[in-house]
């Protein structure tokens, strides 16, 4: 599978432009010969795309017929679409927006979990996209104007995907509650666990990506997957010490531990006492 560089990603959509390598902004309206349809490829850079005029099926709430989606380096991208769309993408070097990215967890969201957009949102990215482009349309633009451009719409993408999460209460409350059942489940098998479960196994159980997954639990628990995971273990084992005989190595194996001094370790951590301590109390 062939991977582009901003430049050569460009030309392959039939888009005419620069041979930057750090930051380029194109409206996808003036591209009408846009290519709508290719194989998978993969990219080297962040590419994050206002899209207009898509169709969307039996959205959840009400919105606009815009979505944002965010790709970043080694993502596989394919696609077959019937007609050119509108709107704006901002290509942007990986080591200029990695900062901007240090505290979000959407980069790493699938393409079925794309921002879909409400009027008021899709006005608001929109002007901002329209100003970014603006700028790199000058002979000297400023690459630090253009990135405060990005800082700020991935900003409210942060605010939009908690909108979204609110917007689909009814759906995702299922998802937390079969996330619940689901880890009652692997925790409590009659033969013990063959291995510790992890947030990237219930997420795909959910057909989720593992960071979508993780940000809807926290936003409608208040606690991240992997807090519910280790509470669960250590409430299990808290059990097993106080009203069975094994000894501390077969519930540590019991539970998915790899070695007895991994389970003690963490048990430790997290309830200030080893097993053999809580045991005797």
């Amino acid at each position: 599978m062939k991977t582009y560089n901003i430049p050569a990603f460009l030309k392959y959509l039939n888009i005419s432009a620069s041979n930057s390598d750090v930051i380029q902004v194109i409206f996808y309206d003036e591209h009408p010969d846009i290519l709508i349809k290719s194989a998978p490829v993969k990219i080297d850079f962040y590419l994050l795309a206002l899209k207009d005029k898509i169709e969307v099926q039996s959205p959840l709430e009400e919105m606009s017929d815009s979505y944002l989606f965010l790709d970043k380096p080694g993502n596989s991208l394919e696609w077959n679409l019937k007609e050119s769309f509108e709107g704006f993408a901002i290509l942007i070097n990986e080591k200029l927006i990695n900062r901007a990215l240090k505290d979000t967890s959407f980069a790493d969201y699938n393409r079925h979990e794309a921002l879909f957009l409400t009027e008021e949102e899709k006005e608001t990215l929109y002007d901002l996209f329209k100003k970014a482009y603006t700028e790199f349309q000058k002979k000297n633009f400023s690459t630090n104007i253009l990135f405060s451009y990005t800082s700020l719409i991935l900003s409210y993408t942060h605010i939009y995907y908690e909108r979204q999460f609110e917007a689909r209460s009814n759906v995702y409350n299922r998802v937390v509650a079969d996330f619940y059942k689901q880890l009652d489940n692997y925790l409590n098998q009659p033969n013990g666990m063959s291995e510790l479960p992890s947030v990237a196994y219930f997420a795909g159980l959910a057909n989720l990506s593992t960071n979508y997954f993780g940000d809807l639990i926290k936003h409608f628990t208040g606690s991240a997957p992997i807090d519910h995971i280790h509470e669960g273990i250590i409430q299990i084992a808290k059990n097993r010490l106080l009203k069975t005989k094994l000894t501390v190595s077969e519930i540590a194996y019991s539970l998915g531990f790899e070695y007895p001094t991994y389970f003690t370790r963490f048990f430790r951590k997290k309830t200030g006492l080893s097993p053999k301590d809580f045991r005797k109390q």
